[in-house]
Formats: structure tokens, C-alpha cells, sequence
């Protein structure tokens, strides 16, 4: 099972951010970061933590309900806000920069199924640096795809919803 943990403050983000993830993923549990518990965690086969909105960052304040994340065997993917908040619990530090937009990504290594130049979606307030036990995947100042360097945890700043849907599939087919 999927446990797919929104992170969206209303229905209508949800339809954004959390929705076009669904449909690449098909049957799953979607939970919302407040309501999901630590029983939904253990019977989850992967868990990905959706973005969100640019106005949304309450869950800065909460990164406590992720702290789960440092010790998670299971697969891990981050998107935009779960990058952030993958980022956090590993001691990132918070950064602020707008991007909004397609942008061109050179992925210097193979990550989840894209490798050299791909066009992404930006839309981001904030990044975070790069944790200790973290790899970087793009050769871009800003880390945009990571890996925790012996767990399965991943986390990408873009939104591969919208244009980069195989890196989700490819989430979804590790072992």
C-alpha cells in the first residue's frame, strides 16, 4: 500500500498537488499531514509527501509529525515540500528563493529513470541545503534531486506530476 500525505491546507490545492500524484499511483491512502498516523506509516509499503502551494508553509511549524522519516526503513519520496521537510529532519537548513516555471535540470547521475537534461516544473518559495548523508543529483547551486545515501529516501524541489511522471513510476517500482 501507497500512503500518499498531503500537505495541502485546502481541497482545492489538493486538486494541484496531491490529485495528478494519485493518478500516477492509482489505488492508495491519502492522508493529510495532520490526520495521518504512525499506524498508517508501518502498514505502508513507500510513502510520498506531496508539495503544495506557494502560500503554504504551516507545516514548518510542525516538522515534528516527520520525524518518523530519520528512522523509516521503507521507501521515501519527497516532492517540493516533502523535499523540504526530508531536508529538515536531517538538519538542512532553510533557504528562501522563488522559482515559478519550467526550468531546464541536468541530472549529472541517473535518478528514478531521468538522467542529463530534463525540463521541470518549479514552483517554490523556499530550498533547502543539502543534508550530511545526502547525494546530489543535479549539477544546479540549488539541490533540486537528493538521495539519503544508504536509506531510500529521495526528494525532488521540482514537481514531476506535471511533466516528469516516470520518476514517480519508477518510485514506485523499488524494492
Amino acid at each position: 500500500m501507497i500512503l500518499l500525505i498531503s500537505m495541502c491546507s485546502d481541497k482545492l490545492h489538493e486538486l494541484e498537488f496531491v490529485k495528478p500524484i494519485e493518478n500516477v499511483v492509482g489505488k492508495c491512502l491519502v492522508r493529510h499531514y495532520k490526520n495521518f498516523t504512525l499506524k498508517d506509516i508501518e502498514k505502508a509499503d513507500k510513502v510520498i509527501i506531496s508539495g503544495t502551494s506557494l502560500k503554504d508553509d504551516f507545516f514548518l511549524k510542525e516538522l515534528e509529525r516527520f520525524n518518523w522519516i530519520r528512522d523509516y526503513a521503507k521507501p521515501v519520496l519527497g516532492i517540493c515540500a516533502g523535499m523540504q521537510i526530508i531536508s529538515l529532519i536531517f538538519r538542512g537548513k532553510l533557504r528562501k528563493k522563488k522559482e515559478i516555471g519550467y526550468y531546464r535540470e541536468n541530472f549529472v547521475k541517473e535518478f528514478l529513470s531521468l538522467k542529463d537534461e530534463h525540463e521541470v516544473y518549479h514552483l517554490h518559495n523556499n530550498y533547502v541545503s543539502l543534508p550530511k548523508d545526502f547525494i546530489k543529483f543535479t549539477d544546479s547551486k540549488i539541490p533540486q534531486a537528493i538521495k539519503h545515501n544508504s536509506k531510500n529516501i529521495y526528494g525532488v524541489l521540482f514537481h514531476p506530476e506535471v511533466r516528469n511522471s516516470k520518476l514517480i513510476e519508477e518510485f514506485l517500482n523499488l524494492v
